[in-house]
């Protein structure tokens, strides 16, 4: 390349930075709605509460997660500021209270920052996956816990017929619990790890030697008798065997079950932000992880999480989570260059109240290219239950270059 072409090169550079910019309209977040959607998910960290964000300008970006209180509290930190200011928005969100959020409130703190993008792509007209840097793939593999949907009045499967119509729907693999058993029934650790073995050799030989099955042990089991399990399955090849300690026990117990066992290990779909499980994935002492949307706190934390993945070889299993949570996983993991399967128990049935959200056939989700997430709610059959036009709190301070640190 002579001086000439570098320097047309240059220009052409700071010509394409400019027009990005100027592409960006401006915009100021004026409201945030808080919706319950139908059937709405009461436990606290799958919450399936709907969140809209609106700017002066008329864009407005949906976002899933949180309860009432949590995403109030969170909102007041987005009223008056640039949507597009994303990382800021996020710091100032999860410092601006001085205590650390739980696990509760990062959940609604990552259904706005979902909002957020979802603007911010409608704005450029792009999806968030363009964003992201593009995709990598070209769709995501899917595994159905249970097996794959089947009409309602079709009579009962052995669970190894419903693993190989698992695998013949399309699906990467099929999922199984741990001898699940109803409900406030007694659990006999012991035995259970029996009926394991043996329920999980029917899986195996129904689905042949090359199609991959995995299995959740649930937190079901001491360290004991959860590698007791792992053993007895090492020669059945799961795909992977998931929280096969209690989640309190993970930082202290993960590390020697992945020394004492040769089974790829998963955890992790109690965690939320990534201080919960990155020394875990330093290690490598799980195989995947478990973190899931919004549980990590958005797309902008799920980036993170996914670059330290990538550094360490560690792939991304993400727990279900709701649908709009689902769109946005999509848009994120289709430009993560490590391994992928997800969750995906929707079946491609539709969702009334989201007309335009979730692109599945024969058990893989598809990428779309439709802008922000993809995501297109009716909003009349949602029930509104709260509103916020005010700034929230701001204790926070800042550094000689403006950006933000602890009060």
């Amino acid at each position: 390349m002579n001086r000439r072409q570098f320097l047309q090169s240059i220009s052409a550079a700071a010509v394409a930075s400019t027009v990005s910019e100027a592409a960006l309209p401006k915009a100021k977040i004026t409201r945030v709605r808080i919706y319950e959607p139908p059937n709405l998910n009461p436990l606290f960290n799958q919450s399936t509460m709907i969140a809209t964000v609106e700017t002066d300008n008329g864009l407005m970006g949906i976002g899933e997660g949180g309860s009432k209180d949590t995403l109030e509290q969170c909102a007041g930190t987005l009223i008056g500021k640039n949507p597009f200011k994303i990382e800021a928005i996020w710091q100032e969100m999860y410092i601006a209270w001085f205590y650390p959020p739980g696990r509760e409130k990062v959940h609604a703190l990552g259904a706005l920052d979902m909002a957020l993008w979802d603007i911010k792509g409608k704005a450029l007209g792009l999806p968030v996956h363009e964003l992201l840097g593009g995709t990598v793939r070209n769709h995501l593999e899917c595994y159905a816990t249970g097996g794959a949907p089947r009409p309602a009045n079709a009579p009962p499967l052995s669970l190894g017929d419903r693993a190989k119509a698992t695998i013949d729907a399309g699906y990467r693999a099929f999922r199984m619990g741990a001898a699940d058993i109803p409900s406030g029934a007694t659990f006999n650790t012991h035995d259970a790890v029996r009926k394991v073995a043996q329920q999980c050799k029917e899986v195996r030989q129904a689905i042949g030697p090359n199609a991959d099955w995995c299995i959740d042990f649930h937190q079901r089991f001491d360290y004991s008798d959860a590698l007791r399990a792992c053993r007895l399955l090492e020669d059945l090849e799961p795909y992977f065997v998931e929280d096969p300690v209690r989640d309190e026990h993970a930082a202290q117990d993960l590390p020697k079950l992945r020394q004492m066992t040769s089974v790829p290990l998963t955890h992790g779909e109690e965690w939320g932000q990534r201080w919960d499980f990155n020394k875990l994935v330093e290690n490598h002492d799980v195989d995947y992880i478990r973190a899931t949307l919004p549980n990590v706190g958005g797309i902008t934390e799920m980036m993170k999480v996914a670059a330290m993945c990538e550094t360490h070889a560690v792939g991304i299993i993400p727990h279900f989570t709701g649908p709009i949570s689902t769109a946005a996983l999509v848009n994120c993991l289709s430009t993560f260059s490590g391994p992928v399967i997800m969750e995906y128990n929707y079946g491609g049935r539709p969702i009334e109240h989201l007309p335009e959200c979730l692109d599945f056939k024969d058990g893989k989700a598809l990428i779309n290219d439709r802008p922000g997430l993809g995501v297109r709610a009716d909003l009349s059959k949602l029930k509104q239950i709260g509103e916020v036009t005010q700034e929230g709190r701001k204790n926070v301070y800042y550094r000689p270059d403006g950006s933000l640190t602890h009060w």
